[in-house]
């Protein structure tokens, strides 16, 4: 995508444009999965904090990750062999900066509705699927750290579920805008891709690392960061 943005030619293969279109399926169906997962090893690390290490271990996290990058390309194969099923009409005009599903599946010469139907079926099941999981399992967080008697133990729970519910609220708001639009609502589809495409995917390793202690301590010496506590104020009884 890049490399066309820059180049003087605007053509591509479709080949070219079937890959692009499966590995961006792939990648974005296998980080919903994984946002997913996210959520469920905060469910375990707050809701049962003693058997987490047996319940969570490297064999487990490598079976869950596996899981989520076979899904996403299952997702992304289906997908883009539906779309690319049959002959494309001329002109052979993606009207987008890049092989969108959408704006590809328009130039089939086929009857596309029953496609777009498939394709919005399995697009709302992937994202409703998965955002509904990340729901539920904060439904039991949350409910687990009411019971928290101290209001320091509520703030450090909920201190390790920030940086996650940020990634989440950003990426299926934008998700949910790109792929669950009704068909002619209107709107640039372009202009709302960008942030989903670009944005996105930039947000998310900074939001991540403001946790991490090195990341911290390089935001202080930007005095970015305070380096000290904030001043608190006391009461009298």
């Amino acid at each position: 995508m890049l490399a066309d943005l820059l180049a003087k030619s605007r053509s591509i293969s479709v080949i070219g444009c079937r890959l692009q279109m499966c590995f961006f399926l792939g990648l974005g169906g296998t980080n919903c999965v994984i946002i997913t997962l996210m959520g469920y090893d905060r469910f375990l690390d707050i809701c049962n904090p003693l058997r987490y290490p047996l319940l969570m271990t490297n064999m487990v996290c490598g079976q869950l990750v596996a899981s989520a990058w076979a899904g996403g390309f299952f997702i992304s194969l289906t997908e883009t062999a539906l779309i690319f099923k049959g002959s494309f009409c001329s002109p052979k005009l993606v009207k987008h900066f890049f092989c969108h599903m959408q704006a590809v599946v328009r130039l089939n010469c086929l009857d596309t509705d029953l496609i777009e139907l498939i394709i919005t079926v399995i697009s709302m099941s992937g994202l409703l699927g998965t955002f509904l999981l990340i729901i539920l399992t904060y439904v039991f967080i949350l409910s687990t750290v009411l019971k928290i008697p101290s209001a320091e133990g509520k703030q450090k729970a909920f201190s390790t579920c920030a940086s996650h519910i940020t990634v989440v609220t950003i990426h299926f708001g934008f998700a949910s805008i790109v792929y669950l639009k009704p068909e002619g609502s209107g709107g640039d589809e372009t202009l709302i891709e960008v942030p989903y495409t670009v944005i996105t995917p930039f947000l998310k390793p900074l939001i991540f690392s403001l946790r991490n202690k090195d990341m911290k301590t390089a935001f202080r010496k930007l005095n970015i960061l305070p380096t000290q506590p904030m001043p608190q104020f006391k009461r009298s009884t």
